[in-house]
């Protein structure tokens, strides 16, 4: 039961990460007109990678051609594999060898849509002037700092409930 609990999980996670990849790519504009796009920063840190930044209109326009031309060669996810993950996972019987091989053919797909956006943050990256890739490193060290607050709470309030659920056995 609990294997079929975390398929679960990773089943409804492939489908969020591939909706929120596709949110990814037409957000920039938002992004930079807006200042802040709306989401958690865990959920994916390098969403919010050019947040504070002020931006010329001719680097606004490049980003925009660059994210045109990833969102075209982005390799998708096959509603297919999400349907036959969806299949196996309310199968009769559990196959777990079935499972591994299409989770590991949907993260493969995962993988190259991650690499294909850190190429395109690299390439925004280096469309930035000296004085605008200072500001960025700031703005991530800062992040950074958030997310390592918010995982030791996280740590912290994980053992705290351990414990308590230790003491009362």
């Amino acid at each position: 039961m609990r294997k079929v609990t975390v398929v679960v999980l990773a089943s409804a996670l492939v489908i969020y990460h591939a909706s929120a990849g596709a949110a990814d790519t037409t957000t920039i504009d938002e992004m930079h007109h807006s200042g802040l796009t709306t989401g958690s920063m865990t959920q994916n840190p390098q969403s919010h990678m050019f947040d504070g930044i002020e931006l010329t209109e001719q680097q606004r326009q490049q980003m925009r051609d660059l994210m045109q031309q990833a969102r075209h060669e982005r390799p998708a996810i096959s509603i297919d594999d999400v349907a036959a993950m969806h299949d196996l996972v309310t199968a009769d019987k559990f196959n777990e060898a079935a499972i591994r091989e299409k989770a590991e053919k949907i993260a493969q797909v995962q993988i190259e849509q991650q690499v294909e956006m850190a190429r395109v943050r690299n390439q925004m990256y280096h469309l930035l002037t000296p004085a605008q890739q200072a500001t960025l490193q700031k703005n991530y060290q800062r992040r950074l700092s958030e997310m390592r607050e918010l995982s030791n709470l996280q740590s912290a309030s994980s053992l705290q409930a351990v414990s308590s659920t230790g003491s009362n056995q």
